[in-house]
């Protein structure tokens, strides 16, 4: 008889403790869920610019730089475009990237001619 109270017992413990601890997974995951939507990982113009040249400079190498000052602006609110800029009388293009703000996904990498 005392083996089967404490089996139930301990079989009724477990059983709350699994409950509670699911709700408190579950509470969890959507506070998670809740704050890794509106959290971006390319929150602002000066990230978005650091990203970019971390990505030119291996593919286009040192002359992306001459591209400085590098020009940032927001679409929606969902993407980051960065472009570099010419110096006046200068002929070509320059390096464009598009990078996803909520996961700092580059979306498109070009250069102009």
């Amino acid at each position: 008889m005392k083996i089967i109270i404490i089996l139930f017992a301990t079989v009724l413990s477990w059983s709350i403790n699994c409950s509670n601890s699911g709700n408190t997974d579950k509470n969890k995951e959507s506070e998670y869920s809740v704050e890794k939507k509106y959290r971006a990982y390319v929150p602002d113009e000066l990230t978005a610019k650091k990203i970019a040249e971390a990505i030119w400079l291996p593919i286009y190498g040192q002359s992306v730089l001459d591209e400085k000052p590098y020009h940032a602006r927001p679409v929606g609110d969902s993407v980051w475009i960065v472009d570099g800029s010419l110096k006046e009388g200068a002929l070509g293009g320059t390096a464009h990237i598009e990078i996803r703000m909520k996961d700092c996904q580059v979306l498109n990498v070009t250069h102009g001619k």
